[in-house]
């Protein structure tokens, strides 16, 4: 694991919130069972604790399970199309309310992009990863913008390159398979 990898893991771990590169935009990630950093999280974005919010993983175990609560088709589906930009909604089975929005499904998502993962596998366990912007203003898309919009809210910035996707990940309801977004 190089040094700043380890450093982001190290402010993940003591409850701090980091900007990483994602497939389209610059994220932000935190521990999804601390509540005080997904507060954090959610008040630096402005928003609503009801919306929830987005769990990603460095590879499906770490959905483990979730994805053993679904039809083994739907499981093998949703496996099928990782890693990529594509979030399932699913039943929660371990997710506190301040990340299911108080649903009891929950979104997650293994991404195509090496340091989102990476950072998961470097964390050992799943992260919020949302977008790196204010509510209602677009997503950082630079780590200049990181810093000019977020800069003095994260606790660290992890050094890194966003991928070529144009917009946010699909968004799909395991159950019904209807697309969200």
């Amino acid at each position: 694991m190089n040094r700043e990898l380890k450093t982001a893991t190290d402010v993940l771990r003591r409850g701090g919130v980091v900007a990483h590169a994602s497939e389209g935009v610059w994220g932000l990630a935190c521990d999804p069972f601390d509540d005080s950093a997904v507060a954090r999280v959610l008040d630096l974005k402005g928003r609503a604790s009801t919306k929830g919010l987005i769990v990603i993983a460095a590879d499906a175990n770490a959905f483990a399970s979730e994805l053993d609560a679904l039809d083994g088709t739907v499981a093998g589906s949703i496996c099928a199309s990782w890693p990529g930009a594509v979030t399932w909604i699913v039943p929660s089975k371990r997710f506190p309310a301040w990340i299911t929005g108080g649903r009891a499904s929950v979104a997650i998502r293994v991404p195509d992009h090496e340091q989102s993962r990476a950072l998961a596998a470097a964390f050992a366990a799943p992260l919020v990863s949302t977008s790196a912007n204010r509510t209602g203003e677009a997503p950082c898309r630079t780590a200049a913008a990181v810093r000019s919009v977020l800069g003095g809210d994260i606790d660290y910035l992890l050094p890194g390159e966003i991928g070529d996707r144009s917009g946010p990940s699909r968004i799909v309801d395991a159950i019904t398979g209807e697309t969200l977004r």
